[in-house]
């Protein structure tokens, strides 16, 4: 997935400026597609140029004009276009997989205290999503077509959480059991 596909998924539903954009970014797509405000920016410019969003300048007093960029038709079809193509796993990338596989180089209360720390990042991200879904999806049956797909990543997101937690708490019990 290219970052005009993450942008074009978050501007389908409401136009944002592009600071509002980065904003709903971190709230939203941005649990699972990261993206500075720069890159954010830098891609509108992009996809004004090829015709997928059009910005409406908005004047405001005492501040510089706001552009409020809206996906176009020819966006909408590029979008679902992206959507309907088969998608490929990513590989995993990930700093402490690596740290793990040599971690017998490293003294191991260091691994340890490691793991522990993402274990807890983990945990903070699952009580996040676990407060957006009391929120927002408490009755998921009872959903709009849109917020059940919108419901389903956030499961995706809650089930990955409680994957790490549990595999740190495996790691953590195996590395203190010598």
């Amino acid at each position: 997935m290219a970052i005009a596909h993450a942008i074009l998924v978050s501007l389908i539903e409401c136009p944002a400026s592009g600071y509002d954009l980065g904003k709903r970014f971190e709230s939203s797509v941005g649990f699972f597609w990261k993206a500075t405000h720069q890159q954010i920016y830098r891609e509108l410019t992009k996809l004004e140029e090829q015709g997928w969003i059009s910005a409406e300048v908005i004047a405001q007093e005492n501040r510089p004009d706001k552009k409020l960029y809206s996906v176009t038709e020819v966006g909408k079809q590029q979008l679902i276009e992206w959507m309907v193509q088969p998608g490929e796993p990513i590989p995993i990338k990930d700093d402490l997989l690596v740290k793990i596989f040599a971690g017998y180089l490293a003294p191991k209360e260091t691994i340890l205290a490691e793991l522990q720390r993402h274990r807890q990042l983990h945990q903070e991200r699952l009580k996040t999503y676990q407060d957006i879904e009391d929120e927002f999806f408490q009755n998921p049956q009872s959903l709009s077509q849109a917020n059940k797909f919108h419901y389903l990543t956030l499961r995706k997101g809650i089930g990955y959480e409680m994957d790490w937690m549990t595999w740190c708490d495996e790691a953590i019990e195996l590395l203190k059991s010598e």
